[in-house]
């Protein structure tokens, strides 16, 4: 990682740049490049760039994985999507992992999660009943949702467009 030198009350010191900005408290901070080689969207200024919210995970995520927005003790908070309940439903993914308590990046709708393996082009995926994972086979069991996430482009990308969420009685 890069560092660079601060004049902090006269003394000087060597200080880190940041790859992610948590909003005001990271104001006049120097930016560096994340491990892809660009600036992480939470730098940037508002409506420059994809459409993004930035959270606290409430668990673990994975990057790739496809994340749920819910309300923590009247804190927004993120956790895996899981299609085992209509509570879960997926508003978005990750590009990155984030460890619990941590801020996490969620890239919502028309955005496209290039962070999968194994997809098959042109195949719909749907919210599997594995937290924060993909399926091309819809839930079936009673309670479950079936929710389109997107098409694959590639083998590692799906445009998540979340057309539909249906909940099986």
């Amino acid at each position: 990682m890069a560092k660079y030198l601060k004049n902090a009350a006269g003394k000087i010191t060597e200080e880190q740049p940041i790859t992610t900005s948590a909003g005001a408290g990271d104001a006049a901070k120097i930016p560096q490049t994340d491990s892809s080689g660009r600036i992480d969207i939470s730098l940037m200024p508002v409506g420059l760039g994809a459409e993004v919210v930035v959270a606290p995970a409430s668990e673990n995520l994975v990057a790739g994985d496809f994340v749920h927005l819910h309300n923590n003790g009247g804190a927004l908070n993120v956790r895996k999507a899981d299609a085992t309940t209509n509570a879960k439903p997926a508003n978005g993914f990750v590009l990155a992992n984030v460890t619990s308590a941590a801020n996490a990046t969620v890239y919502l709708i028309s955005q496209t999660n290039t962070a999968r393996s194994s997809l098959t082009i042109g195949s719909e995926y749907y919210l599997s009943t594995t937290a924060g994972g993909v399926t091309t086979t819809a839930p079936s069991a009673t309670g479950n949702i079936v929710q389109r996430l997107g098409v694959a482009t590639s083998a590692t990308s799906i445009v998540f467009d979340n057309t539909v969420t249906v909940e099986l009685i």
